[in-house]
């Protein structure tokens, strides 16, 4: 009997866009530790080992960061926090006087099949910050255009966002990775 696969998250939408690719993926919510750490491999291999202990299974987490080029990389996974004391209008005000506003959005996926099998699947868009394009909905989206897109992801809509995301990049190499 195949063990089931759990992706662990409290994100509605982030979970749909997974299903989207892993059809038979089912939704966990725990509260899992989460170390603060710079290294996103790091940060997902512990909260995988963490929800190992939570549930018989095979387990998808996933981490998403924002690297900024004139901060050579910084916030990436510490993005939540620059997010809380300077929000995007500070960020984007922060990278304008740095003078660079090329940036990264990476999302790294955990899988593991048990504590000694652990693979990552990355999943990356390159892009500038922008001017804030109004509320959020999704972090930092208001600030962050795609390469290529006239759009930030805050004004795209959901099905164009997916179309392109990051986690959506990451997911379809853990699907290749599961089909084999």
């Amino acid at each position: 009997m195949k063990k089931p696969l759990y992706f662990v998250t409290g994100n509605k939408n982030k979970f749909l866009e997974i299903k989207s690719i892993i059809p038979g993926v089912e939704q966990l919510e725990i509260d899992l530790d989460e170390i603060q750490e710079i290294d996103q491999d790091k940060i997902v291999r512990h909260k995988l080992k963490e929800a190992l202990k939570h549930k018989k299974g095979e387990f998808i987490i996933e981490d998403t960061s924002l690297y900024l080029n004139c901060l050579n990389g910084l916030p990436g996974p510490l993005i939540k926090w620059f997010l809380q004391e300077l929000g995007n209008k500070g960020i984007y005000n922060l990278v304008k006087k740095m003078g660079n506003n090329g940036a990264e959005a990476k999302t790294i996926i955990g899988y593991a099949k048990n504590p000694q099998e652990i693979h990552f699947f990355e999943g990356l868009i390159n892009g500038s910050i922008v001017k804030p394009s109004g509320e959020t909905s999704f972090g930092w989206g208001p600030i962050f255009k795609p390469v290529g897109y006239e759009k930030t992801f805050q004004q795209m809509t959901k099905e164009e966002k997916n179309k392109i995301s990051m986690r959506i990049i990451a997911a379809k190499k853990l699907k290749k990775y599961l089909l084999k």
